[in-house]
């Protein structure tokens, strides 16, 4: 799953509507319904403020509004560019300003969905990388060894009459570190788990 970790707008004309998209960063339900409070009062003049979240390590939580637009034309297709974009943990809020030309249902389904993947364009896009962080004391012979383990990511090194290093791997690889350490004639008790955590990585 994909995420943002910043607030993006932006601003496109179709037939003289303006639609103007946020994306957020949202962890809950409650900071969707404030975030949805401010647009809001902010756009109390719009005609539709419309929405579409995704919540959720495997996209658990996810709902639309079409906010008075015709049925399916809006919020729908507003969350299926974030679910072919394989995004999780965001809000997109499209305001639209009615500029006197009928777009028909068509026409509205490709505005909202336009207006959102524009958005995602300008937006910053983190993987989730489940790792396990570990620290290794070694020689500085064993040191070189460790550097040829192109799966590890040194985070931190130390050097004294040994060298102390702190790192991770996906936590799938933690075993083939201890199998690695064996092969190459390293004590794989220096290896100390420092336990499991996620890092979010820039995807482009």
């Amino acid at each position: 799953m994909l995420r943002i970790n910043d607030t993006y707008e932006n601003t496109i004309i179709i037939n003289k509507s303006e639609f103007i998209t946020h994306l957020y960063r949202v962890n809950t339900v409650d900071e969707v319904d404030n975030i949805l409070s401010q647009v809001r009062k902010k756009y109390y003049d719009a005609t539709h403020n419309c929405y579409a979240y995704i919540i959720g390590d495997n996209q658990d939580i996810q709902k639309a509004s079409d906010d008075g637009e015709p049925q399916k034309t809006a919020g729908a297709p507003m969350l299926d560019v974030l679910k072919k974009k394989n995004m999780t943990n965001i809000l997109a809020i499209t305001t639209r300003y009615f500029g006197g030309i009928l777009l028909g249902a068509g026409g509205l389904v490709r505005a909202y969905s336009e207006s959102v993947a524009e958005a995602l364009k300008l937006a910053t896009i983190y993987d989730i990388s489940y790792v396990n962080k570990f620290k290794i004391t070694l020689s500085y012979a064993g040191y070189n060894t460790i550097l040829t383990m192109s799966y590890i990511t040194i985070t931190d090194t130390s050097f004294t009459d040994e060298v102390i290093i702190t790192g991770y791997c996906d936590i799938n690889k933690y075993k083939t570190i201890k199998d690695d350490l064996y092969k190459n004639k390293i004590n794989p008790e220096s290896l100390i788990d420092l336990g499991q955590d996620y890092l979010e990585i820039k995807a482009n």
